[in-house]
């Protein structure tokens, strides 16, 4: 661990023993999840995608001891505790609800968005309240480590009421290709870190307005390509998220410089950073305050990174809440409500006007 001076930039895993069934194959279930959970010594016993020759690879690297030939399959094995789920979103559902009916799982960990709808991430909400089951959805960006850092000088009180904060990303998103066939692109599967992570950190928002343009970049159909959202949040605290997936042109001879940085500023001090993960860097964290630091710039440091090691904080919260009967941080309640502010900004966008927060059924 590096010089955090004070702060926790990490969970401390207080819980490792429930066993993990991993669905999906892809790059964050192979580079995250599950480098995250060997890591952290979570056990995962058992894996299945939708095409098993990849699920084979990924099992063969982690040394995970069961492949099964369908998620469906590995969901009625009775040796799993948690689903861990990692597949598109318009798939998600229908497993979330199959796992549902699972009487020996435990709990769910779902993608984000959960759905393609705030209507259905109701539903998922609704459906798991009645079946007695814990869903939680894994908004990642909160376990950041320059954002858990940043909450705690927050919760300290050493900016002092906060006055403007703003998210800037400049990076080019892998868009995978089953988001050709949506109408929905930057907002629901980018942004949602950025306007997930602003709740975390400020509470719930009053109003949002969000502009958009289309991406140069992007061949495929789409309305929100590079997205502008200002958000009113309770006590005057006035944010923007900008995602500007184009960032400039990205060719042979051009420096592109990508990055996401963000600044947060109070009555009685700053703080700013960038998150690592367009440059597969560490996160960082740099802040001055009148109470606490007589006006001088302090950095704490340390050596994790958001891709991977926030991932074991999204899985810990899980077993902590299911070892002691609690409802996890990242719990699907409080989920639906950042879908809210997801089809809040649809709704802005669509209407050209800001939409307060009250409009929005949750």
């Amino acid at each position: 661990m590096a010089d955090a001076k004070g702060f926790k930039p990490d969970v401390d895993i207080r819980v490792s023993e429930y066993r993990i069934g991993a669905i999906g194959a892809g790059m964050i279930m192979a580079e995250c999840h599950l480098a995250a959970y060997k890591e952290a010594g979570f056990p995962v016993v058992a894996i299945a995608s939708r095409t098993r020759a990849n699920a084979v690879k990924v099992a063969e690297r982690w040394g995970i001891p069961k492949i099964h030939e369908t998620p469906e399959d590995l969901i009625t094995d009775p040796s799993i505790d948690i689903v861990d789920l990692a597949f598109p979103p318009d798939q998600q559902p229908a497993l979330i609800r199959a796992a549902l009916k699972e009487p020996h799982i435990k709990a769910i960990l779902a993608q984000k968005p959960l759905a393609l709808s705030l209507d259905e991430a109701r539903k998922l909400r609704d459906e798991a309240g009645a079946a007695g089951k814990t869903l939680s959805v894994n908004q990642n960006m909160r376990y950041d480590q320059s954002m858990q850092v940043l909450k705690q000088i927050l919760d300290k009180g050493e900016l002092g009421p906060i006055v403007l904060a703003t998210i800037d990303m400049r990076a080019i998103p892998h868009w995978q290709t089953f988001l050709e066939g949506f109408d929905r692109l930057t907002l629901a599967n980018m942004s949602v870190h950025h306007l997930d992570v602003l709740r975390f950190l400020f509470g719930d928002p009053e109003e949002i307005y969000t502009a958009t343009r289309s991406d140069p970049r992007t061949t495929f159909e789409h309305k929100d390509g590079i997205t502008v959202s200002t958000i009113k949040f309770p006590n005057n605290v006035l944010a923007v998220s900008m995602e500007d997936v184009w960032a400039g042109p990205r060719e042979e001879g051009f420096d592109s410089e990508f990055y996401i940085k963000w600044r947060v500023e109070g009555t009685d001090g700053v703080a700013h950073g960038t998150i690592g993960w367009p440059n597969g860097a560490v996160s960082t964290l740099t802040y001055a305050s009148k109470k606490t630091t007589a006006g001088k710039w302090v950095t704490p440091t340390w050596e994790t990174m958001w891709f991977p090691h926030a991932f074991i904080g999204v899985m810990e919260q899980l077993q902590y809440a299911v070892k002691h009967g609690e409802t996890p941080a990242l719990n699907v309640a409080d989920n639906v409500k950042t879908m809210a502010l997801v089809e809040a900004g649809y709704r802005s966008m669509n209407e050209g006007r800001a939409i307060k927060l009250s409009e929005i059924a949750i």
